[in-house]
């Protein structure tokens, strides 16, 4: 697990980097940075798969860091006081909001989210962030039909028809979509509120038809408990 910290208090830093080491133990390697810029720099040149980011850092709004890395492949957990914009970071597609003050317990609760398929209490995504021509496009909870794994990618397919590539893996993805997306198949996650039905094939093989028309197949393992969900 390789983290980055993004704190601009060195006390508060310090103990991170300690919860973070005993929760992870000899898994992990831990950097810090103190400021929105040195975060930004090394985010640019070194991979990571968590970030720990503060939200005023020295006067410096960690929102403009967000905003920049929201659509990257790792994931985030906001660590701060202000608590009054913790709606705000889970529309942006953080992993979990953990105020200030803070213990082991309620760190180690939101590191635990990171391998379980624990969604948050509530439904606050309103948005995927992809990177397209260099630049960061906002799209809509509400305009995603299904998505499609492709390896370390996902295929976010639209009801407008169009495709976009996002950074995050499916796995990634199911953890942070609202309970109103299923997997249905270990390829495939889909919005419930556009599925019709669920159609049997020759075979034993089974598919779900959504409202446009279009059919996504349905893994074995999912079948008895998505039938429970759309009948």
């Amino acid at each position: 697990m390789r983290l980055l910290i993004i704190e601009d208090e060195a006390r508060i830093a310090k103990r991170l980097d300690r919860m973070a080491s005993n929760y992870f133990e000899q898994n992990s390697t831990i950097s810090i940075c103190d400021s929105v810029q040195k975060g930004m720099a090394y985010i640019e040149n070194n991979e990571i798969d968590l970030l720990l980011l503060d939200l005023n850092l020295n006067g410096e709004n960690g929102f403009d860091l967000l905003e920049s890395v929201v659509s990257k492949s790792f994931h985030t957990i906001i660590v701060s006081a202000n608590t009054d914009k913790a709606i705000m970071a889970f529309e942006y597609g953080v992993l979990d909001f953990v105020p200030k003050p803070f213990d082991e317990i309620r760190l180690a609760q939101a590191f635990k989210r990171i391998n379980t398929n624990v969604k948050p209490s509530d439904e606050s995504l309103k948005f995927l962030a992809v990177k397209k021509a260099g630049n960061i496009k906002l799209i809509d909870i509400d305009d995603l039909l299904f998505i499609k794994g492709a390896g370390i990618y996902s295929e976010l397919h639209l009801r407008s028809g169009k495709q976009e590539l996002h950074d995050k893996s499916l796995e990634s993805l199911e953890l942070l979509l609202p309970s109103s997306f299923e997997r249905i198949h270990k390829s495939y996650l889909v919005s419930l509120a556009l599925a019709e039905k669920i159609v049997v094939q020759s075979g034993s093989k089974y598919s779900l038809l959504l409202k446009n028309g279009e059919q996504l197949p349905i893994g074995r393992s999912k079948y008895k408990d998505l039938k429970n969900k759309i009948i």
